[in-house]
């Protein structure tokens, strides 16, 4: 994690990493003003902090009350040297706690990760840099030898190579990779998460049988969401990019919608227009670009290779947008090692989504095939060991696909996960069953894992393949663990060896999908000094219902970004126009405004946490319309989950509105008692919320140029990055 840190006045500095802010100062015996605590102060409150919450993890998972738990720490320093010291945490449990619990806590604490990054000792390298912000060397830990080479199948390139390849790759762009968290709960299962330092919202996992092939998964998937701009998907990228040469890739084209907008002649080809508009519903504007918001300029489409016969074919950068998610992306240190990554990867979500749906029962693999690998046997057994049942299946549908599922169960809970994996190697696919359950997850994580149903509704319905495909977390049939099989188990085979064994893999899965009679589509993007592709394969590898282009586009953040950005500089007839179009949108009350209109607000801010029954009743407040505000305040106030202060402010506006909108009840005879029950500054800002002197409380004003949105603006700052390489890149072509 990267934090900033600001020379304030005297001695106040000011500590800024994600979205937060931190001020720290020192007592005014040592010149300082005593206004927050100091650096110490803090790192000791860390360990505190970092103890309880391993405490609160523990009684959650469990159910235990910690109304009436306290923990305090104490520092006991060494009188001969204060940098040697003892940290004492002493816990204070109810009586009615069972022994196995209270061990269980202690224990908990045990975990504490500020304790643990102590005992072992940080390295600190200090260092001089010219400019922080252009230093944007790799933050990696690189302990392998790198005069080793480790071979791992499906690698066109030792590990030790391809990661200092990714690495120096993301150096160049300009990116601070720092690796956030690593996970090694089982033997041969590693995971971990890293990140932009400078954007933390691009992150990506990674997974493997070692560190080393872990971190190289992790890079891989960074560079393939940075290729294929999916770290920046839903977002709107500023109005510079909206009007640059291109704001995708300059290869792509931008097609103006006919007169009655009509789709353009050029778009698509008979193929996909057959599937993404059976009934000629869909429109030109419903395919406006979502990133750029730039409808003047009509619809961006970008070029992909139709494998069949090598034709382009142009799809809206909407559309993709809106249907595939990440779905069928990869980078490799070949061309033919990115195929066979983003083939298998589609193959994976297909065939699951298939096996879920239709509830199929999938044969289970022989102990004796599975003594054949015994680095995934392994961890396993450390999960069986943990009180963990495991299922290891085939799921290649008798021999057609490769693909194999690991299920874990959970008796604690009653809950289930279905992991599936896929290579055209059976052992790999099976190892990425196993890494992928585990990615990231402790055994804790495993508590939270929905229960198996025998109701086919809750199982088919398509949100919950949406879950599925995000984390692997929607609900599994009870069918799935029947103990009959709807298949043979069949020890399937779809590898090739020597020098071209990825080439020939590739092939080999894109001869399946060419029997099925599907036709596949292929981007490749090397502008960012890596081999990336995309692959569409139309009505097989999408995420999304093709409805949602119509029905639920992306791109309806076009008829209100602008205005919401401009909320506090909108007349009452804009505002009117604005609550109109929000309420004929008919969107669900509770969508997110960042979600709506593509914005990152800080999390910490009312606007990070804004829903759109939140902003209709501001707007309603705004314009005088007390019995609408009314209606939405009780709404509001029955299924709050927004913080305890914008709570108890809608309870002050619920009785204050109360009391305005009754003829017999004067507002002055109660706001003695309000001001004593809510407070004054709470009761004011009520009261000037309803009397047009305060507008929109709590949210800070905007604009398009995104004023203030310092996350956001980060994110951007991000996309900036790629966007400058492409351009150097394609400047360099000509």
């Amino acid at each position: 994690m990267e934090i900033k840190v600001n020379f304030l006045d005297n001695l106040r500095l000011e500590a800024k990493f994600d979205d937060f802010t931190v001020i720290a100062d020192q007592p005014i015996r040592y010149k300082g003003d005593g206004s927050a605590p100091g650096p110490f102060d803090y790192f000791l409150a860390s360990s505190a902090l970092c103890a309880a919450y391993f405490v609160k993890l523990y009684c959650s998972t469990r159910d235990i009350p910690t109304e009436n738990i306290r923990l305090s720490q104490n520092n006991i320093v060494d009188p001969e040297n204060r940098y040697k010291q003892i940290f004492k945490i002493q816990v204070e449990l109810p009586h009615d706690i069972s022994d196995k619990d209270r061990q269980g806590i202690l224990r908990s604490i045990e975990r504490c990760t500020v304790k643990r990054v102590v005992q072992t000792g940080p390295e600190f390298i200090i260092e001089e840099v010219d400019n922080l912000d252009a230093d944007a060397q790799a933050l990696l830990i690189a302990d392998a030898n790198p005069t080793s080479q480790t071979y791992i199948t499906g690698k066109d390139l030792p590990l030790e190579q391809t990661i200092a390849n990714m690495s120096a790759i993301l150096a160049d762009l300009g990116m601070k990779i720092e690796i956030a968290s690593w996970r090694n709960i089982v033997p041969n299962v590693w995971s971990l998460h890293i990140r932009d330092a400078q954007s933390p919202m691009c992150f990506t996992n990674g997974k493997g049988a070692t560190k080393e092939s872990a971190l190289a998964s992790a890079l891989g998937e960074f560079i393939e969401r940075l290729n294929c701009n999916f770290f920046y998907n839903d977002q709107f990228w500023g109005q510079e990019i909206a009007h640059a040469d291109f704001v995708h890739y300059p290869n792509e084209r931008w097609f103006k919608p006919g007169p009655n907008d009509e789709l353009p002649s050029d778009l698509l080809d008979e193929y996909c227009l057959e599937i993404y508009n059976p009934d000629e519903e869909l429109c030109g504007s419903h395919l406006f670009d979502t990133n750029s918001g730039n409808t003047e300029r009509g619809i961006c489409a970008l070029p992909y290779t139709r494998q069949s016969d090598g034709e382009t074919v142009y799809f809206p950068s909407n559309l993709i947008e809106n249907l595939f998610l990440s779905n069928g992306m990869s980078a490799g240190n070949t061309l033919a090692e990115a195929q066979v990554q983003c083939l298998s990867e589609i193959f994976e979500r297909a065939v699951k989504r298939e096996i879920l749906e239709k509830e199929i029962t999938l044969p289970d693999v022989p102990q004796e095939v599975l003594a054949k690998y015994p680095s995934i046997l392994a961890g396993i057994q450390a999960l069986e060991e943990q009180g963990f049942p495991v299922l290891v299946k085939d799921a290649s549908m008798g021999g057609q696909f490769p693909v194999m599922c690991v299920t874990l169960m959970n008796p604690r809970t009653g809950g289930v996960f279905a992991s599936f994996g896929a290579h055209p190697k059976l052992e790999v696919a099976l190892e990425r069953s196993l890494t992928e359950l585990l990615q990231g997850r402790s055994f804790e994580g495993l508590n939270d894992l929905p229960q198996p149903t025998f109701s086919s509704h809750a199982v088919t319905e398509p949100n919950n393949f949406v879950e599925h495909f995000i984390d692997s977390t929607g609900v599994v049939s009870w069918h799935f663990f029947s103990a009959k099989s709807d298949f043979e188990f069949v020890e399937w085979d779809f590898s090739a060896q020597g020098e071209q064994a990825s080439a020939q893999e590739a092939d080999t899965l894109f001869a399946i999908l060419e029997d099925m009679g599907k036709e596949v589509y292929m981007a490749v993007y090397d502008q960012l000094g890596a081999t990336a592709c995309r692959i569409l394969v139309p009505d097989y590898s999408e995420v999304y219902l093709v409805e949602d282009l119509i029905w639920d586009n992306t791109n309806k953040a076009l008829q209100f970004r602008e205005d919401i950005l401009n909320l506090h500089r909108l007349d009452d007839d804009a505002l009117e126009a604005l609550v109109e179009r929000l309420e004929e949108a008919e969107l669900d009350d509770y969508t997110e405004i960042k979600t709506l209109i593509g914005i990152e607000f800080d999390d910490n801010t009312v606007w990070g946490q804004l829903t759109l029954l939140e902003l209709k009743l501001l707007i309603y407040v705004a314009l005088q319309q007390f019995e609408e505000a009314k209606d939405l305040v009780e709404a509001f106030l029955q299924y709050n989950t927004n913080t305890v202060e914008r709570g108890l402010f809608y309870q002050a506006m619920n009785v204050v509105l109360e009391v305005m909108l009754d003829d017999e009840l004067e507002l002055e005879d109660y706001l003695f008692n309000f001001r004593r029950m809510f407070g004054h500054e709470r009761i004011d800002a009520v009261l000037g919320s309803v009397q047009g002197t305060v507008k929109f409380f709590g949210l800070t004003p905007t604009n398009m140029q995104l004023e203030g949105l310092d996350r956001h603006l980060r994110l951007i700052d991000s996309y900036k990055k790629l966007h400058a390489a492409r351009a150097r890149a394609y400047q360099a072509s000509l």
